[in-house]
């Protein structure tokens, strides 16, 4: 609203409310947990790295907090795990050994 000398409030992509341009994350390869950066996304991304201990693997987690790009990917539900572009779970926190299961088969 423009009355009375008001400035709007602009909004950013990343919601840090900063003003910051952050680019987009490549999520095409590599494992990333969707989500906003709650307690139930933690808790994904904890079993996500407790499943690639035990199975061995030395791969990095990252973490997808910018809602426009998550929901460019076609997440409606966080905490989500992405595997190399494929959504393989969203809307539910996956312990460690279903965690393990998807990333055997992906």
């Amino acid at each position: 609203m423009g009355l009375f000398g008001k400035k709007k409030e602009e909004k950013t992509a990343c919601g840090c409310a900063g003003g910051c341009n952050a680019p987009a994350v490549d999520t095409s390869r590599g494992i990333f947990v969707l989500g906003g950066g709650c307690a139930k996304c933690n808790e994904l991304e904890a079993a996500v790295r407790a499943a690639l201990a035990e199975l061995g693997r030395q791969e990095e987690v990252g973490h997808v907090i910018d809602f426009v790009q998550i929901a460019a990917l076609g997440v409606m539900a966080t905490p989500a795990l992405l595997v190399d572009g494929k959504v393989l779970a969203s809307g539910r926190v996956l312990n460690k050994d279903e965690v393990k299961a998807l990333l055997q088969q992906a």
